[in-house]
């Protein structure tokens, strides 16, 4: 985990292989969870949805299948996972098939209190619901339903048949239900009841801030980042957390020493010179998150593409031709395989969602065909996110159906290019000085610069003087490094140059990520 003021990163490795990456910024105006006061702006029973005001820059979107309906929706909640993924979708509950007209229950100029389930992604605005959901350390709370559940990703049955008889007894009519999360599979009826009261008494102080304001308006805030990702992942199945913010690092670990004393030993402060991002191999992996081609181990490849309406995805086997002529369809299937483990890598580290399609070579067996839907299945079920991969069809091609609850990273850190008519993309001013940032500090740790000058294009220039005024200054005084900015017009938005000694020699390739 990597915390500046500016911005905050987590990455996840598994086996010393990134899988995963998460990324905050205040300017990014991060929502999902947040509870509003909305304002009704108006209702399409055309489509059976609603728009509604949450002070945000586009109205938020209320279908009439996310309204509250309380206990007469009956749920199955055991269905759902408990971790928060379903949230507001209603947890993975089996939902009626009617339901009564929009009309009738939302009117246009209506207050209503409704929780962001999906953040603004590109011309659409939020995605809203009413039914509210608090997530905790091992519980995701449910004020408007007494029913409980156990996350569906505990599968011991004497296990969920235990957790399901503690929740019930905790649970009281009128106060609210819970699911279960994966995390709390050996909680304690204590633990889990002290955060029942918890929750419900948080839930009770949003209701009375809604009460008090006008809407639109904020009630509530998720928790950031780091803090969220602790209290939803963090669990005996982690080795270590490493952390290079020390004032981070003292709010993690009063956190966990509350709710799991046991685990705290495994947190850890990076104090080393070597960046924590870059001793692992973090920044270079996330710059090749931005690449088209992805090349497998084999010598096949596959081919990224994102597009407006869904993600293609295309299998080549390249110069892999297997051991021998003789058998193509031996050849066919192992860079199909190992493509299915690579696409569902890549759609995890790249947070990418929505419809995906993926061209796999053509595979005459239908035993083959299988073989690599069910890799490709398998590799799918250890993502977070819900994810659904449909049969292979006549074509080669598997379609598949992955949750977006934010923008991908590719549409996080990157903007259209003005200069080549939003064809291709290039990195934010934002983006840009944080790059600068850490290659200053790959800089300071090599001990062999003392003075630099960083040239870039003046709206990045612009971004510094305006946004970050004393951002010279703290490099200046962590780095020990004489650091001037100066703008060049000719240089590219995304572009910089860093000019080292009286000189100015070119030092930019040695401290910049590739």
């Amino acid at each position: 985990m990597s915390a500046t003021p500016q911005e905050s990163w987590v990455a996840l490795l598994e086996d010393q292989q990134l899988v995963q990456v998460m990324l905050d910024r205040p300017d990014q105006g991060r929502s999902l969870g947040d509870i509003f006061i909305g304002k009704v702006e108006a209702v399409l029973p055309g489509i059976q949805a609603a728009f509604v005001d949450i002070g945000a820059e586009k109205a938020g979107f209320l279908h009439v299948s996310d309204l509250n309906y309380g206990d007469d929706e009956d749920p199955d909640a055991e269905n759902g996972d408990g971790d928060g993924n379903d949230r507001g979708r209603g947890r993975g509950r089996r939902r009626p098939k009617k339901y009564p007209p929009i009309q009738e229950n939302v009117q246009k100029g209506q207050s209503i209190l409704v929780q962001v389930t999906k953040e603004p992604i590109s011309t659409k605005g939020s995605r809203l619901t009413a039914q509210v959901s608090l997530p905790g350390r091992f519980m995701v709370y449910m004020p408007y339903t007494s029913h409980v559940g156990v996350s569906r990703k505990i599968e011991g049955r004497d296990q969920r048949s235990k957790l399901r008889k503690m929740a019930k007894q905790i649970v009281k009519p009128g106060s609210g239900g819970m699911i279960v999360r994966t995390v709390g599979e050996e909680v304690t009826q204590k633990k889990l009841a002290r955060e029942y009261k918890l929750l419900h008494e948080s839930w009770t102080k949003i209701q009375n801030r809604a009460k008090g304001r006008k809407a639109p308006a904020s009630v509530h805030r998720e928790a950031q980042l780091i803090s969220g990702v602790i209290r939803d992942l963090f669990s005996d199945k982690f080795d270590a957390v490493r952390i290079d913010s020390e004032p981070m690092y003292n709010e993690v670990l009063e956190y966990v020493k509350s709710v799991d004393p046991d685990l705290q030993g495994r947190i850890h402060l990076h104090s080393g010179p070597e960046p924590l991002f870059d001793q692992f191999g973090i920044e270079e992996e996330i710059q090749r998150a931005f690449q088209r081609s992805v090349h497998l181990k084999s010598g096949g490849h596959i081919v990224i593409e994102p597009t407006e309406a869904l993600v293609s995805v295309d299998v080549n086997t390249g110069r892999f031709t297997g051991k021998g002529k003789k058998d193509p369809d031996e050849t066919i299937l192992r860079t199909n395989l190992e493509a299915a483990r690579e696409i569902a890598k890549q759609l995890r580290l790249r947070d990418i969602g929505g419809i995906i399609v993926a061209d796999f070579i053509d595979m005459e067996s239908q035993a083959h065909r299988d073989q690599v839907l069910n890799e490709l299945r398998t590799q799918l079920g250890k993502d977070r996110a819900r994810t659904k991969a449909f049969r292979v069809s006549d074509l080669g091609l598997i379609e598949m159906t992955r949750q977006r609850v934010r923008p991908s990273l590719y549409q996080s850190l990157t903007s259209e290019c003005t200069l080549c008519g939003g064809m291709g993309r290039v990195y934010t001013p934002a983006t840009v000085v944080r790059r600068i940032e850490r290659s200053l500090r790959r800089a300071a740790s090599s001990k062999q610069e003392k003075q630099i000058v960083v040239r870039v294009h003046p709206e990045v220039a612009l971004r510094v003087i305006e946004e970050e005024p004393g951002l010279l200054k703290r490099l200046r005084n962590r780095t020990r490094l004489r650091l001037d900015l100066r703008d060049d017009p000719l240089m590219r938005l995304d572009e910089f140059r860093l000019l080292s000694g009286p000189a100015e020699t070119d030092v930019t390739n040695k401290y910049v990520a590739a």
